[in-house]
């Protein structure tokens, strides 16, 4: 029997070892969870809402957000069928346009991450030169690489760039610059009516998620603004 009185110093040196421990697993969870939210920097310029990361396009009263994924075929039917349309609209004076890249098909482009280069080289774009962020993003779809391929390379992307007008930014699209700011940007991707999860194209209009199959016939676009 032990002396009464007379210290345990193991249950304190297991007591203080566990304390330890927990500490670190605390830290651990902490500092996982902070990885994982980190938005990253933001691309700078009046060329990107940094708050919402969309490329702002126009300054009309009323708004369309766009969310697209550059390797989504679905995505380059639309900007194909609806490109002019909505141009039209921000011309006019009609509404804002709000261009979300953002990158849900990484999956597709045999471990090159194409969704995600391609939405960074958007934003590296758009930061360089406002003016070329919508020529670009057409030139990205004329030239769509097929779901499933290894998607453009940087130097292909670089080279889409220059043809708008913008150099200079070889580090920013290499380096994938701003990939944990498009990581963050697709989780905050609204989720269509009647969807189980995040798809693209996205529409929001004044506010307003709508679902696909409510988009107006091709010629009849500006019906969602009247």
């Amino acid at each position: 029997m032990a002396t009464a009185g007379k210290t345990n110093w193991f249950a304190i040196w297991v007591s203080a070892a566990v304390l330890v421990v927990l500490a670190l697993v605390i830290g651990l969870v902490v500092w996982m969870n902070n990885a994982a939210t980190d938005p990253g920097t933001p691309p700078s310029g009046s060329g990107v809402n940094q708050e919402t990361g969309a490329v702002v396009v126009g300054d009309g009263e009323q708004t369309l957000d766009t969310y697209i994924d550059f390797m989504c075929p679905i995505c380059g039917q639309f900007e194909e069928a609806y490109g002019e349309e909505m141009l039209s609209l921000v011309e006019d004076g009609t509404i804002t346009l709000n261009i979300h890249p953002i990158a849900i098909l990484d999956r597709y482009s045999q471990g090159t991450a194409y969704s995600t280069r391609s939405a960074n080289a958007m934003y590296c774009v758009a930061e360089a030169d406002p003016d070329a962020a919508v020529p670009f993003m057409q030139a990205l779809f004329q030239n769509q690489p097929e779901e499933g391929s290894t998607g453009l390379t940087d130097d292909q992307i670089l080279e889409i760039a220059a043809g708008v007008g913008v150099d200079g930014i070889d580090e920013c699209v290499t380096e994938v610059q701003y990939e944990k700011f498009v990581a963050a940007k697709t989780e905050e991707t609204p989720v269509q009516p009647g969807a189980s999860g995040i798809g693209t194209p996205t529409l929001v209009v004044n506010g307003e998620v709508i679902a696909n199959s409510t988009i107006p016939a091709v010629g009849e676009f500006a019906s969602l603004f009247e």
